[in-house]
């Protein structure tokens, strides 16, 4: 469907977004992830980064969840080349891109969404990065680019370590950006660019 210039493009019922589209607005997020990088903020092992979770929003709402997963890992794999992230950045990214995607476009087309993306990041990511690197027992490269360091105690937690300081890492980057990502889903809402419509019922409310 053409737009006019100047003038925002809405949806008819049923559209989707054509591919190169798609990996038009996904190439834009990548861009957008890595400029913002620099803004992440050592906590333990990870580096939070809540910008992260406010792309993996905008994008699973915006192209879907594979599209979205690609794009938070395009994003984990600059992120580690230009060193402003670890590995912990793939599995913090890339499940809450999904989760927030297959949800609106499987299930449900809500901006609430958004809010499932902490669920995606803090808990499932959480769990799974700090298998993938428990087992490690220093600093290690892998690829020659990509920094896993092994879970520590964490003095300013107490007596959290391991798992359960991921998880509050990982809550503390990605409850915020969530947040600011609902923002933006709304915004971009209100002007009627760029999102998938809601079910007819959803809309009148």
């Amino acid at each position: 469907m053409s737009t006019p210039w100047g003038q925002a493009r809405t949806w008819e019922r049923g559209e989707t977004l054509p591919t190169a589209q798609r990996l038009a607005l996904a190439a834009v997020f990548v861009a957008l992830g890595v400029v913002l990088s620099t803004l992440a903020i050592p906590v333990g092992p990870a580096r939070v980064f809540p910008f992260q979770h406010t792309l993996n929003v905008v994008a699973g709402v915006l192209l879907g969840p594979w599209y979205a997963a690609l794009t938070a890992f395009a994003i984990s794999v600059l992120r580690n080349g230009l060193g402003t992230g670890t590995f912990l950045a793939f599995p913090g990214s890339i499940f809450g891109a999904f989760l927030v995607g297959w949800t609106y476009h499987r299930w449900r087309r809500t901006d609430a969404v958004a809010f499932l993306e902490p669920v995606g990041t803090a808990i499932i990511g959480a769990l799974v990065g700090y298998l993938l690197i428990a087992p490690l027992e220093g600093p290690a490269l892998l690829l020659g680019f990509i920094r896993a360091n092994p879970p520590s105690p964490q003095l300013y937690l107490g007596r959290f370590a391991g798992a359960l300081a991921l998880v509050v890492s990982f809550a503390v980057s990605s409850i915020p950006g969530a947040a600011l990502g609902y923002v933006v889903l709304r915004a971009l809402r209100r002007a009627g660019v760029g999102l998938a419509p809601r079910p007819r019922a959803e809309a009148r409310h």
